[in-house]
């Protein structure tokens, strides 16, 4: 299952989208807004943040 560059969510194969730069590098992307993100070179934007926090907190939650 391809990872996302950009937002790091996994997602499974028939979804989302594949960026082929001119030097031959694959990357994955779950969406377009990932795609249209990473075109405008955004890196720390609000909701991939909050994601990745909320998975932490979810991730510690099932541990216990």
């Amino acid at each position: 299952m391809p990872k996302c560059v950009y937002c790091g969510k996994v997602y499974e194969f028939p979804r989302g989208l594949t960026l082929v730069t001119k030097d031959g590098v694959v990357k994955p992307l779950c969406s377009s807004k990932c795609k249209k993100n990473m075109a405008m070179k955004r890196r720390k934007v609000e909701w991939v943040r909050k994601s990745d926090t909320t998975k932490n907190a979810a991730k510690k939650v099932a541990k216990k």
